[in-house]
């Protein structure tokens, strides 16, 4: 009896590992501070609750998931949601869509360093301003011109890789670069740049009024396993609300994956990115994952001020709230 006992309840396990869902997630960038949530989520057994066997990969910029994500490579992904704007303008390309918003606020940002001499955006001319080519930032740029009527003629643009972008901007090959925010001042502060002596203009402060990066998902996969999808997003944001509550002990989980980081910087840049981007007033009021669609309306309207729209996409068709959890479930805590 016991014999069987064990055969039935190695079934049960065997039949319950089976029915897991795997999850490919595509990540923007590397295993870094502001991706903590994804791995508390892993770490504390949030997917796997869900039903979800999910795997979590490095990305290489916060356009590159969206490819990714459209191919069916991966199934879900976090990009950013201007990009995939313009790449819904395709009509042939695969309708893949936004479906919870994680940096309320952009992390796009123009960083310096004081020598420079470039304290506003029109101290940009005349200078030179590394921006790597599949870089989020980078694809705002033609709006933070419009927005700051800068000459845009009167700045040279050098296409730079992503790991020499800081160390160029400290050898004064370049004199500002594009980026995140909390990925170019933490690295720069790994060249061994003080505080004092870096200068970060956020590209929200200064007139470019979008949304950041988002959780997209393949089309063709929400619709085959919309629960699944629920239950990604609904573990996913367990894994803010937990890192939210103490970013002290949520980085221990990022550190599992990425042991040679520096978890006194992780930490710091992860608190970066929770004040800056995840928690916003609207965040506060609305909720974890929501958004304002005429704000996003309005975001696209301004992408277009700067980007030739044939088949420009509604906000609709960009982003839905279907897989969303009740906003009791949602709130920051």
């Amino acid at each position: 009896m016991r014999l069987v006992a064990t055969l039935i309840a190695s079934m049960f396990i065997t039949g319950s590992a089976l029915a897991q869902t795997a999850i490919r997630f595509a990540l923007d960038w590397r295993f870094e501070g502001p991706a903590t949530p994804y791995f508390v989520a892993l770490d504390r057994g949030y997917y796997k609750a869900e039903g979800l066997d999910v795997t979590i990969d490095p990305g290489s910029g916060s356009v590159e998931g969206i490819n990714r994500v459209a191919s069916g490579t991966y199934q879900l992904g976090f990009a950013d949601i201007n990009s995939l704007a313009k790449y819904r303008d395709v009509k042939a390309n695969t309708s893949v869509q936004a479906i919870m918003m994680v940096y309320d606020m952009p992390a796009f940002a123009i960083t310096t360093l004081k020598k420079s001499g470039i304290s506003t955006p029109k101290d940009l001319e005349g200078k030179t301003l590394g921006a790597p080519a599949p870089d989020g930032a980078y694809a705002q740029w033609p709006i933070f011109v419009k927005a700051n009527d800068i000459d845009a003629t009167k700045v040279r643009i050098e296409n730079v890789g992503f790991p020499v972008r800081e160390p160029m901007l400290v050898q004064g090959k370049v004199d500002a670069i594009t980026g995140f925010s909390f990925s170019s001042y933490f690295s720069l502060k790994a060249n061994g740049v003080s505080d004092e002596d870096i200068v970060v203009m956020l590209m929200g402060d200064y007139g470019v009024n979008l949304y950041g990066n988002a959780i997209i998902v393949n089309p063709e996969f929400a619709q085959k396993n919309p629960k699944a999808v629920q239950g990604f997003l609904r573990a996913t944001i367990k894994g803010i609300q937990e890192t939210l509550r103490s970013p002290e002990t949520a980085i221990d989980a990022l550190m599992k994956v990425n042991k040679i980081a520096n978890r006194d910087n992780e930490l710091a840049r992860l608190k970066m990115a929770l004040r800056d981007n995840y928690v916003t007033p609207a965040v506060e009021k609305n909720g974890l994952g929501a958004i304002d669609m005429k704000r996003l309306s309005d975001s696209i309207d301004q992408i277009g001020l700067t980007f030739n729209f044939t088949n420009k996409p509604t906000a609709e068709e960009i982003f839905t709230a279907q897989f969303l959890p009740p906003i009791e479930e949602r709130q920051v805590k």
